[in-house]
């Protein structure tokens, strides 16, 4: 069937032809103004069975554009709990990593410094083995509320797994870092956890790295890590 003084074209085609632009506009993210320039009318055109037909087609438009809007959405949403860690609030192992090369890469081009803090909870498994796997989520869930509570804006938190967290602190040389780091632990470590009817105390080790551009994430974090280790080797505790 064609549309009298529509170009002589079906209405199909002038639909076909319309959704493809819109989509084009949908992607800038802008609205067409002239619905006839839009189409590739002229007022001529405009019957009232173009106009009807054309009215229809601009409720698909605005169909597509808020399916578009609500998938962008649902993407941002599942994108952002992917970078999530399951039981705290901090980022995970993979999107921490993630950040560590960020950070690097702005290292690099401005010559900002930035440390790695690599922290470890002390005992954690004795929690876990006389109160229960609930009291050591307890506990897991209050020291990244503390070191949370402890950075600024502009610094990252994650957890690394199990009983392991990292903090990267911009704008923080080696020395700088270490008397963060030792402030964080203070932090960490001021109150006991309370969890039903007993309380426990926290205590936490650490180590600093500060961020090189020798090196990639993984190893910066490593090291990092290796430098916990040697702090509770010194402190003789596991």
């Amino acid at each position: 069937m064609k549309i009298s003084g529509a170009r002589n074209e079906p209405f199909s085609t002038i639909r076909r032809r319309a959704l493809a632009q819109a989509g084009a506009q949908v992607a800038a993210a802008a609205a067409p103004v002239d619905t006839a320039a839009f189409l590739g009318l002229t007022d001529q055109d405009l019957t009232p069975a173009v106009q009807a037909a054309v009215q229809t087609l601009l409720g698909e438009i605005d169909d597509l554009r808020g399916e578009v809007g609500r998938l962008k959405a649902k993407l941002t949403e599942t994108e952002g709990l992917a970078d999530r860690d399951a039981l705290t609030p901090l980022l995970n192992r993979r999107a921490f990593l993630r950040e560590v090369g960020r950070i690097r890469t702005f290292a690099q081009r401005y010559g900002a410094p930035a440390s790695l803090v690599y922290f470890d909870l002390d005992g954690f498994k004795a929690v876990n083995d006389r109160y229960g796997h609930a009291a050591g989520d307890a506990a897991l869930q209050a020291v990244a509320e503390r070191l949370l509570a402890h950075v600024r804006e502009s610094d990252i938190v994650g957890r690394m797994g199990g009983d392991e967290f990292a903090v990267i602190l911009v704008q923080a040389d080696q020395a700088i870092a270490e008397a963060k780091a030792a402030a964080l632990a203070n932090a960490v470590e001021r109150e006991p956890i309370a969890f039903g009817d007993w309380t426990a105390p926290l205590h936490i080790s650490y180590g600093v790295r500060e961020i090189s551009l020798d090196l990639e994430p993984e190893a910066l974090v490593a090291q990092a890590d290796a430098a916990m280790y040697a702090a509770k080797r010194q402190r003789g505790v596991g």
